[in-house]
């Protein structure tokens, strides 16, 4: 009888377990997909990161090892905002874009 009762737990506890790593496993490969989608357009690879919070994003962090060259904040913001849009495709809470000096 102790025994069907752990194996109980056990599988509801892997069960419920699986929507959090599905969350991690998506926003780790759409955070990837900002990051080379901003590579190709701005010429500089940034880090992605992101907060989720019950399956809703609730941010976004874009941090860049340098100020790209040939393109002015406003560019920058727009296509920061245009790739994680696409790429999460859910409107975040925030998005912070951030320099390296």
């Amino acid at each position: 009888m102790m025994l069907r009762i752990l194996a109980a737990v056990l599988l509801a506890l892997t069960l419920a377990a699986c929507n959090p790593l599905e969350s991690l496993s998506d926003g780790l490969r759409n955070s990837e997909a900002v990051a080379t989608e901003l590579e190709q357009s701005l010429g500089v690879k940034p880090f992605v990161g992101f907060n989720i919070h019950n399956g809703t994003l609730s941010s976004v962090t874009v941090t860049f090892e340098s100020v790209p060259a040939h393109a002015t904040l406003p560019e920058i913001a727009a296509k920061t905002r245009s790739a994680v849009l696409k790429a999460f495709k859910q409107t975040p809470g925030s998005v912070l874009i951030s320099f390296k000096a």
